[in-house]
């Protein structure tokens, strides 16, 4: 058993960091090594950060982002397209297309997709909220960017069919290849997505 090398306190940092995204143990003990380095600078602004974080995070319960506000800073934007929402996965994917910025206009975040396999149904994910939005009018397109993965294709799928014979455009994301990939390195998958939404020149 290794030797304790240090108090409970840092340990229990390490411990939390660990549980992070993208942080493994030995991470963990670096980040946590280099907080404590610069206490004042960064440790203690984290330390306040984090739980005004933790007092003022709210769920939007229009669309289903985190934001301090309830509706969100993306539902009561009057600059954004309302009529077209953006059906996604999870609260990371709607911060990853407003980086991109090619459209302007709202979302809808699910919180997962389906997986019979892991016992998540419809009812454990945002879809009625969804169904809500588009029956009260006011929407005349829904696009599904979920990833394309066999979990999002259902959840598209699912979707879609909840949604037939309203008066709603429906599309989904492009899949193929990416900006600046090389068909060589692209597997048969993505280069069957890519030709079978081949578009004119």
């Amino acid at each position: 058993m290794a030797k304790r090398v240090t108090g409970p306190e840092i340990e229990k940092l390490i411990q939390l960091l660990a549980k992070v995204p993208g942080l493994g143990p030995r991470s963990a003990r670096r980040a946590a090594l280099h907080l404590i380095k610069k206490k004042d600078q960064l440790l203690g602004p984290l330390s306040n950060a984090m739980g005004e974080a933790y007092d003022k995070v709210k769920i939007c319960s229009r669309c289903g982002n985190v934001d301090t506000v309830d509706p969100c800073t993306v539902c009561t934007d009057n600059r954004r397209d309302q009529s077209v929402i953006i059906v996604v996965e999870d609260v990371s994917d709607l911060w990853a297309l407003e980086r991109a910025g090619a459209l302007n206009a709202a979302y809808h975040v699910l919180g997962g997709t389906l997986s019979p396999l892991d016992g998540v149904g419809p009812n454990d994910l945002n879809i009625r909220g969804l169904i809500e939005r588009v029956t009260s009018g006011g929407v005349r397109e829904l696009i599904i960017a979920v990833n394309a993965t066999v979990e999002g294709q259902t959840t598209a799928h699912y979707i879609t069919d909840q949604l037939t014979g309203l008066n709603v455009k429906i599309t989904r994301l492009a899949h193929g290849v990416p900006v600046g990939g090389e068909l060589d390195y692209l597997d048969e998958g993505t280069l069957q997505a890519a030709l079978r939404a081949r578009t004119a020149i």
